[in-house]
């Protein structure tokens, strides 16, 4: 391998600078200027949102869409204005709608971010001085202090107790100790020590870092690149919604063929013929559709907002309710993302302990351990307690919360222990010693990783050696409480002759405690819901495998066969093996961010439908690639935000839980609305081609017809929206990604509906011909509408709606039957639209016919369903 080849971790110090042209002191202004102009400014490349144009035209890309847009036109060139015109108003209304949904919720995105650009604290000139962070450039030398963001990728130089929280790059749940020294070229990233980059926060010491990598040549800026070139597919709703669409474009087609060869067989004149193909047009094509189902996915959106889920593309709503599997980060996703002590080990025993719960008596032996842990720790506030600020030691804030909760005062403790000396954490040392005033003597506490402070021990328990039996034994208990998913740590004390480290020396070992970023509150039982629901959760972790088994274990991820897939593993499949496998695992830990698009690709090419759910910049492109990303609104990074589809306001898993509902609720509603609509539309071409057929009248004109689906129609469709779930929504199996919304059991339905609606309708017209011929197409038309608008009883639910309680549920739908009825009533008896719509006024004895023909289709689906759930309960 080159020397070019070799990362900047793999190198010496001094061929750090010689590869950057710098040195000990970082650069002179004039050099930084010059190296400005030639690399450019550090900043990220932010893929700029939709314009409002662009969002407006995205409307009309639905074959459905397209297909009205056709008929239009048609009508036009035929001139037929009126229908031409009341088209083109449904479309703007549709496109309003959606546009209106979808920019709304961009605004709200962008008031979540925060693109404030970070100062940076440089060396120029051999001076440290405080610039603007975008001018960086490679071979500058930056000073690193806790609670600062990273402001460019770098390698260390120096550093004093440097720990930095890389959890939004890299998954790491605690935060890294950094080092100054050479690491093998093959380190994988995560375990980078003597690099830090851009974005990540220094959670504790000082550091002075050279730089080596700005603007989108920094890890981030890889990430954001990567990102850039996924390309976003179509929705499982949008597509099914095209297929639709192509399956209209062919119906009408051949329904208009059909009528045309039968007219001109008859002898029809050819004006005849192509009055009747537009109005057969006009009822094939349900005009309402794209509206209806726009205003569904607008209520459902609404219904998430509630439950904070933000959505950002209107469509992705329903996508998630269409998940077959969610992909999900595991660090303050799964977890809590506040570190907390969970066991403590004294020798003799191990004791549990939850964050939260103390009170009553202790235990004299975890009082002692709890008290050598908090003396050993480092100051969180001036005033000793734990400091929930972002700034804090996450260590040391977790043992000063244990021992708060366990009645132990640090501020008491140091007024009869007076602390005279510290020895800060390193990553060299790797643990922290403070000496305090005892009566007459000097006594030390340490607090550190297990080897290191074992190496100070000579005494347990007040024996004069430690016995090899004895260490033999805390060696297990650390191995088994690592392989649990805990961080461990050591302590000590003992009596010393002076305050430095050479002092530390025969101290006598206290045991073990063992910190965890434990499960959030309500994920196990979400991950349960989920599992119950028939979803599949995947685990995309850049933290350890024993830390990510642990976790999985305890949130009930692991069942069955599934496993576990570990450093390395992934580097040494194929992407054919990868699909292979990928169904078979539940975790993957220690992954990069192409790893994790990986893995995405891999489960859409099983012919699953991804959601993704990730806070950190490692995320972003797996985000992208997934069927619908879903990023943490509060501390999701910018990078996440941007690319996702839904936002999760509240950064609660259980939100996840509620959207998967509330989108299977959507897709549902959408499919009572295509089934309202089509059933309908099914009965309009029906009477038409029966009259036809049976050399009949043609019963009702294209303007009737429109008015049918535009106004009486409509409203019904729209209540549908506004639809309860059914109880069963989350004790179903996902959908097949592959079934469309017109599946043959589907369309059997629809089919019989429409022949009852269109048996009633003829049968009206034909009795009206005989009896009243002068108002057969006003009773046909009445009938017809009618029969669509009881209809929607069917349409609303699988089960009978016919009890008080359940009619009255949905308060739309009864608002929506009296407002069509009172509309139909209008087109009657308005002598203007009457006269529009070539309409007549019905008498008393019209309405005994037309009433109770209306009403049967609605109450044979209601007796239907009433037997079939009868038989069910025997």
């Amino acid at each position: 391998m080159g020397r070019r080849e070799i990362g900047t971790h793999a190198l010496p110090i001094d061929e750090v600078f010689q590869r950057l042209d710098s040195g000990p002191h970082g650069l002179t202004r004039t050099d930084a200027e010059r190296r400005l102009a030639r690399v450019g400014r550090n900043r990220l490349e932010v893929a700029r949102g939709d314009t409002a144009l662009t969002l407006f035209l995205r409307q009309f890309k639905s074959v459905v869409v397209v297909l009205l847009l056709v008929a239009a036109v048609i009508a036009s060139v035929t001139g037929a204005v009126l229908d031409a015109a009341a088209i083109a108003v449904v479309l703007l209304l549709n496109a309003a709608l959606g546009f209106a949904t979808e920019y709304r919720a961009s605004r709200a995105i962008a008031a979540l971010l925060d693109l404030d650009v970070p100062h940076a604290t440089v060396m120029r000139d051999g001076e440290v001085v405080t610039i603007d962070a975008q001018t960086l450039v490679p071979g500058d030398h930056i000073v690193l202090n806790r609670g600062q963001h990273v402001p460019a990728d770098g390698r260390v130089v120096e550093a004093s107790d440097l720990r930095i929280d890389e959890a939004p790059l890299t998954g790491e749940s605690f935060p890294v100790s950094k080092l100054a020294s050479v690491l093998p070229p093959d380190t994988p990233l995560a375990e980078r020590r003597n690099m830090v980059y851009k974005g990540t926060l220094v959670a504790a010491g000082t550091a002075r870092v050279a730089v080596t990598d700005t603007g989108m040549r920094t890890e981030v800026g890889r990430i954001g690149a990567l990102t850039t070139a996924v390309h976003t597919a179509r929705t499982p709703l949008e597509r099914r919604l095209d297929a639709l669409g192509n399956r209209l474009v062919w119906l009408a087609l051949a329904v208009g063929g059909l009528v045309a060869l039968v007219g001109r067989l008859h002898g029809a004149p050819l004006a005849q013929v192509i009055e009747t193909g537009i109005a057969l047009a006009v009822a094939a094509v349900p005009e309402a559709l794209p509206a209806v189902a726009t205003i569904s996915l607008a209520v459902g959106v609404k219904r998430m907002a509630a439950r904070h889920a933000l959505v950002r593309r209107l469509a992705a709503a329903e996508t998630l309710g269409s998940t077959t599997t969610i992909c999900t980060d595991k660090t303050r996703t799964l977890t809590s993302g506040v570190m907390s002590v969970g066991r403590v080990w004294t020798g003799e025993r191990e004791f549990v302990v939850r964050r939260g719960e103390g009170g009553g008596t202790p235990d004299p032996r975890l009082v002692t351990a709890l008290e050598v842990a908090v003396l050993a720790s480092q100051p969180q506030s001036s005033h000793g307690q734990p400091d929930a600020s972002a700034n804090a030691d996450p260590v040391d804030a977790a043992v000063l919360q244990a021992a708060a909760d366990h009645g132990i005062d640090r501020r008491a403790l140091e007024q009869d222990r007076p602390s005279v000396g510290l020895v800060p954490f390193s990553s060299e040392r790797r643990f922290t010693a403070s000496f305090h005033r005892v009566g007459a003597s000097t006594i030390a506490y340490v607090k550190g990783a297990p080897h290191a402070v074992l190496a100070l021990t000579g005494e347990t328990d007040g024996s004069l050696a430690m016995a090899e039996e004895d260490r033999t034994k805390l060696e297990r208990v650390n191995e088994r409480l690592a392989a649990e998913g805990f961080r461990v740590l050591a302590l000590a004390y003992g009596a010393v002759a002076s305050v430095d480290e050479a002092s530390l020396q025969d101290l006598t070992s206290l045991g073990l405690i063992g910190l965890i970023d434990p499960p959030a509150a309500g994920v196990a039982a979400t991950v349960a819901r989920l599992q119950r629901a028939g979803l599949r959760i995947v685990m995309l972790t850049g933290d350890q495998r024993l830390t990510a088994e642990a976790v999985g274990r305890d949130i009930g991820l692991f069942t069955g066969d599934a496993q576990m897939a570990g450093p390395g593993e992934i580097d040494d499949m194929s992407p054919q093996h990868l699909r292979q496998v990928v169904t078979r695992i539940a975790g993957f830990s220690r992954v990069t961010a192409e790893q994790k698009l990986d893995i995405v690709r891999a489960l859409q090419a099983r012919g699953e439908i991804v959601a993704m759910i990730g806070d950190g910049i490692n995320d972003a492109a797996a985000l992208k690639q997934a069927d619908v990303g879903v990023a943490m609104g509060r501390r999701g990074s910018d990078a996440a935000k941007q690319t996702a589809s839904i936002v999760l306001q509240d950064d609660r898993f259980e939100t996840i839980a509620a959207a998967v509902e509330e989108g299977r609720v959507i897709f549902d509603n959408v499919r009572k609305v295509v089934f309202y609509l089509f059933s309908c539309n099914v009965g309009e071409v029906l009477v038409l081609l029966g009259a036809g057929l049976a050399g009949l009248p043609q019963p009702l004109s294209p303007l009737q017809i429109l008015w049918m689906n535009l106004v009486t129609d409509t409203f019904p469709a729209l209540a549908l929206a506004a639809e309860a779930g059914e109880s069963d929504v989350m004790a179903r199996p996902p959908r097949d990604p592959h079934e469309a919304i017109l599946s043959a059991t589907f369309l059997r339905s629809i089919a019989a509906y429409g022949i009852l609606i269109t048996v009633v309708t003829l049968a009206a017209f034909v009795w009206a011909l005989r009896a009243r011929p002068d108002h057969a197409v006003s009773i046909a038309f009445t009938t017809l509408a009618l029969a669509q608008i009881f209809h929607l009883g069917n349409a609303r639910s699988s089960h009978p709606v016919l009890t008080l309680q359940r009619a009255s549920a949905n308060r739309q739908a009864l608002a929506a039957v009296a407002l069509t009825v009172a509309l139909q009533l209008a087109a009657l008896y308005i002598p203007a639209l009457a006269a529009t719509l070539s309409l007549t006024p019905l008498s008393w004895m019209d309405w005994l016919v037309v009433v109770p023909l209306s009403l049967l289709p609605a109450l044979a689906g209601q007796a239907t369903k009433l037997l079939r759930e009868r038989r069910e309960s025997q």
